[in-house]
């Protein structure tokens, strides 16, 4: 097992993930007397509001994904690792992680856990082998697999039954993530795809967007939910609400109606969109905190400075917090790191904690777009949808990306997409379709697992057993 230390007396900073919360709460200790330590099991920072658009072919995952540490490069303060965080030692203050068999332990002064969400099928995770989520750049080269795959295979569809399932796309949940993805599915089937094949016509899939709630879009009320909904109709796609997903297999959905009737979707592809839980770290640090609580969807219920109880010096900012009027968005992950470390900089010149003032969440609104030219918007009391809505999207997702080249790259691939009929990242493979699965499957057999993690250039465990063999372990065991 490694240690890292930092041959300093500087006060030593981790901060735990490389998403929003992570790589913000990072950066804004640019030019403080510390040491940061960011730490990710992923090497980039991912814009998660667009991957949408990687699974539906406009943009390439290098757009939305840059290497963690090419954007940190010139911070001299701050070092980048990889790995996956397995413990949390409050009283000792290290963080320990790991990649394959390889553990790291790093110590710490301050602590910002910003380790976000993940997608929550209610209990139900068999759900995800046949409808994966919309979290990680997996999960969208996944579904673009499986979108383009169920075109490809209704090409060679011998009967009719076979190729209406195909055809067939289902999008659990009418939140952001669901409304642009069904939106996008249906633009692309009719004007990319136009023309393009043979024996089918792309312009007669079928796009359902299911909803459990009465209404689309329901947190930004039914002015803006009604616009997104009327124009997803208008484009041909069937939203279907209150109606409740109760299994889910290779073959399509079986849903819940309101009256009770239970009902089949004939589907192939589908997508779930509809709920997230929290990282799992949000527990393991209730567990160690004394009268440290976590809310259904296992967010921290932080003090008012975003802390945990009887430890001011570990910020939870992000997803993975839970504060009466903070949305699980971006702009909340973005304004709780930098509250942290402000109060992190404060402390270094003498601030006691508490002395701290409670953070204060400033709302800059909400936006969803249903297709090209159309999206929706709300500021304040201001809501508003259309083209000046989608022109308001566009620039401010443009000013979140990270770096130029991507911003540059960006404008390029979205003029090409909205203005024309193509589409510069139609690639997929059978791997992305079944990458995940299959790793799934050989970790189930603890020795191949531990071939595979030997082969990845994992050293023997003290134990005799790989990671991957003990994760997989873990979950016969779960």
């Amino acid at each position: 097992m490694s240690t890292q230390s930092v041959e300093t007396e500087r006060h030593r900073v981790v901060v735990i993930g490389s998403g929003f919360g992570g790589l913000f709460g990072t950066k804004h200790l640019r030019n403080a007397d510390v040491e940061v330590t960011l730490l990710s099991k992923t090497s980039t920072h991912l814009f998660q509001p667009l991957l949408y658009q990687v699974a539906t072919g406009i943009l390439s995952v290098g757009e939305i994904a840059p290497a963690t540490r090419l954007v940190l490069r010139k911070q001299k303060n701050a070092q980048v690792l990889l790995g996956d965080v397995i413990d949390i030692d409050l009283q000792n203050k290290t963080v320990t992680s790991q990649v394959l068999n390889q553990p790291t332990v790093t110590p710490f002064d301050s602590l910002i856990v910003a380790t976000g969400a993940q997608q929550s099928y209610f209990g139900n995770d068999k759900f995800a082998t046949y409808a994966p989520g919309m979290k990680t750049i997996d999960d969208a080269l996944e579904l673009r697999g499986r979108i383009l795959g169920a075109f490809e295979a209704a090409e060679l569809a011998t009967t009719q039954e076979m190729r209406d399932r195909l055809l067939t796309f289902v999008v659990v949940g009418a939140g952001p993530t669901g409304v642009e993805l069904a939106g996008q599915i249906a633009e692309l089937a009719d004007r990319t795809l136009e023309g393009t094949f043979r024996n089918i016509d792309p312009r007669d899939a079928r796009v359902v967007l299911l909803e459990g709630a009465g209404a689309v879009l329901g947190p930004m009320g039914p002015k803006l939910g009604g616009k997104a909904q009327r124009r997803l109709e208008k484009m041909g796609v069937e939203i279907q609400l209150n109606a409740m997903v109760t299994d889910v297999d290779a073959q399509g959905v079986t849903v819940k109606d309101a009256d009770g009737t239970i009902r089949r979707i004939e589907s192939s592809c589908k997508v779930w969109s509809a709920g997230v839980q929290a990282s799992p770290l949000g527990k393991m640090l209730a567990e160690r905190s004394e009268g440290t609580e976590t809310d259904r969807a296992g967010r921290v219920i932080v003090e008012p400075d975003l802390t945990i109880k009887g430890y001011p010096n570990v910020f939870v900012v992000g997803d993975l917090m839970s504060v009466p009027g903070v949305p699980g968005q971006a702009q909340g992950a973005i304004q709780g790191a930098t509250y942290a470390a402000k109060q992190i900089k404060a402390g270094l010149k003498g601030q006691k904690p508490e002395e701290r003032k409670p953070f204060k969440y400033f709302n800059k609104g909400s936006m969803a777009t249903v297709s090209r030219f159309s999206a929706v918007c709300q500021v304040g009391k201001l809501e508003f949808g259309g083209f000046i809505a989608w022109l308001a999207w566009l620039a401010l997702h443009l000013y979140y990306l990270v770096g130029y080249r991507s911003r540059i790259v960006t404008v390029i691939q979205w003029f090409v997409t909205f203005l024309g009929r193509s589409r510069g990242q139609m690639a997929a493979t059978e791997q992305w379709v079944f990458a995940r699965l299959a790793l799934e499957q050989v970790n189930e057999d603890q020795d191949e697992a531990a071939e595979l993690a030997a082969a990845l250039g994992a050293p023997p465990a003290e134990n005799g057993k790989s990671a991957l063999t003990e994760k997989a372990a873990d979950r016969k065991v779960g």
